[in-house]
């Protein structure tokens, strides 16, 4: 007899899996977190090159890369803000239109609820019963036909304010990492060039961490796509600058 028996036998109810095992994959902070570093890595990083290609000046170089972090992180925080702040939106009006439907035709949405469990494989009377108890708490209700129906949690819709900080945050530090090398005296681009090409590896690397993927893989990727940005903005910048100069 397996454990499992035993236990049941016993009177003991089987563990459930907790819920906690899996990563939240719903938050407003990691996409803007993940992609506002590698943007502001690779956006500033490819405009400070484009300077230096065009045989600009360290003093040059660092005004450039001081004013593409704060006018990226600035950028990037307000759409990321716009963007979440729209996208809630728009759920909370669908959400709006379910409560009201919920209170105009209680019984039609009960049905509708019971008969998408029996597309699924439940049996009518059960899926009957257990949208009836579902239904008898109306914020459960609403909970319930959101999530089934619209594919979102009312109680967890991402928030413009974290999406927004996270994207400026992440940007910044992204940004930093090639014209820090600078601001500490460097006066060529190979310090910058080294550092920006290990960061790019190394946010290739947190992805993968995230999203399991093979985390070789996605570093050579991110820092092939970075490095192919900075070679053509550097290249556009030494043949404008030779022909302005």
């Amino acid at each position: 007899m397996s454990a499992t028996a035993v236990e049941a036998d016993a009177g003991h109810q089987p563990r459930i899996p907790a819920a906690d095992h899996h990563r939240d994959v719903n938050g407003g902070w990691l996409r803007p977190a993940v992609f506002g570093a590698v943007d502001g890595l690779v956006s500033n990083f490819a405009l400070m090159t484009g300077v230096v290609g065009g045989a600009a000046s360290n003093g040059t170089v660092i005004l450039t890369g001081l004013a593409g972090l704060a006018a990226g992180a600035c950028s990037m925080a307000a759409g990321e803000y716009t963007s979440v702040a729209s996208q809630r939106e728009l759920v909370q009006a669908e959400i709006e239109v379910e409560r009201l439907e919920l209170s105009r035709n209680p019984h039609g949405e009960l049905a509708e609820l019971a008969q998408l469990y029996v597309s699924r494989g439940v049996d009518p009377e059960l899926a009957h019963e257990v949208a009836r108890q579902l239904s008898a708490d109306p914020e459960l209700a609403l909970e319930v036909h959101a999530r089934e129906e619209l594919g979102v949690d009312p109680t967890d819709l991402p928030s413009p304010l974290v999406a927004a900080g996270s994207s400026f945050l992440c940007f910044a530090l992204g940004a930093l990492l090639p014209l820090l090398p600078y601001l500490l005296g460097a006066t060529a681009l190979l310090p910058a060039l080294l550092l920006a090409g290990a960061g790019l590896f190394l946010c290739g690397v947190v992805v993968a961490r995230v999203t399991a993927r093979s985390w070789w893989f996605s570093g050579l990727r991110q820092l092939v796509l970075g490095g192919a940005a900075a070679g053509v903005t550097y290249l556009l910048g030494w043949l404008i600058g030779g022909h302005v100069g």
